[in-house]
């Protein structure tokens, strides 16, 4: 589930998280890395079990209309089957699921205002209105209903805040978790482990991600001796901090990674000093790489081998 990009991010947060607070050694910094890795599969997990949860408030609905004195047609018709289908029962009985909900203390986060709001914005909407009296319902058709549910609390402010006061790297993670979402609906039903095919996987965030951060960590000196030299009428002090992270990250990366090709790296860094620097880093960036990248290359300190041979 957690891209490359995602994990520079993480990283980037990481090393300045440790320029902030010198009480932070290096084992700490790593800690918080490792954390914010498994933060963000901890929120494609709630919000898994927060669409489960909006969609067994159809029961709860059911028993408000059957309470009623004098109930609409729509009342003595209205279908629970939001929630009692084979693709949302799928993840409602699944004993593994709910287990690694409640080992990650995640089962009892879901407040009970919140659901019922989402629930009562998404009765509302014609696609539920015309679900609930189809005759005949396909699994596809209970899965496009279950996204389009998700995709209204997305819309909703305030499921962005309760879930970002929650996970603090939601704004982040965001675009990982509802890919992660919309893949795992799509997969349903299922008896198996299905929420495991979206783990953080070693390769990404332990092999590459943590191998980063330690390599950023360890070389740190070496690694601004080297582009020391390249920033012309630019003092160490003067570059700001996010900056410096990330031109330190790129070399690491340009040095030390060598299945990734120079420009990915170039083009990589230029991307998150535009969303996370100041107006002008990204041309700061660019131009530092860059001009780092041609004089390691001529010094024949950038070896590249297999994808990292393409530029």
């Amino acid at each position: 589930m957690v891209s490359r990009r995602n994990v520079r991010i993480k990283v980037m947060k990481a090393l300045y998280a440790a320029n902030r607070d010198i009480a932070l050694n290096n084992e700490a910094v790593k800690n918080y890395y490792k954390k914010s890795i498994d933060m963000a599969y901890n929120a494609y997990l709630f919000n898994l079990h927060q669409l489960l949860k909006v969609a067994e408030y159809a029961n709860t609905d059911a028993a408000i209309r059957a309470e009623k004195l004098l109930p609409s047609e729509a009342d003595k018709n209205f279908s629970t089957k939001l929630f009692n289908n084979p693709v949302t029962l799928s993840i409602a009985e699944n004993l593994d699921f709910h287990s690694v909900l409640k080992t990650r203390k995640l089962r009892y986060r879901v407040d009970a205002d919140f659901t019922r709001r989402f629930y009562q914005n998404f009765a509302q909407k014609d696609i539920y209105k015309e679900y609930l009296i189809e005759e005949e319902t396909s699994n596809e058709r209970h899965v496009d209903v279950l996204l389009d549910l998700y995709k209204g609390c997305l819309k909703d402010e305030v499921f962005d805040e309760m879930v970002d006061e929650q996970f603090i790297s939601w704004m982040d993670d965001k675009s990982l978790v509802v890919g992660a979402m919309k893949k795992t609906l799509k997969s349903l039903p299922s008896s198996g482990k299905f929420y495991q095919d979206h783990e953080p996987s070693d390769e990404t965030c332990m092999d590459y991600g943590l191998e980063l951060l330690h390599k950023t960590l360890f070389f740190d000196k070496d690694l601004e001796a080297i582009i020391q030299p390249v920033l012309k009428n630019w003092d160490m002090e003067r570059v700001a901090i996010i900056d410096m992270i990330l031109l330190k990250l790129a070399l690491c990366e340009l040095m030390h990674f060598s299945s990734i090709p120079p420009k990915v790296t170039i083009n990589e860094y230029v991307e998150l000093a535009k969303l996370y620097s100041t107006p002008k880093s990204k041309d700061f960036v660019n131009g530092v790489v860059d001009r780092l990248t041609k004089q390691l290359t001529k010094d024949g300190r950038i070896k590249k081998e297999g994808r990292g041979l393409v530029s």
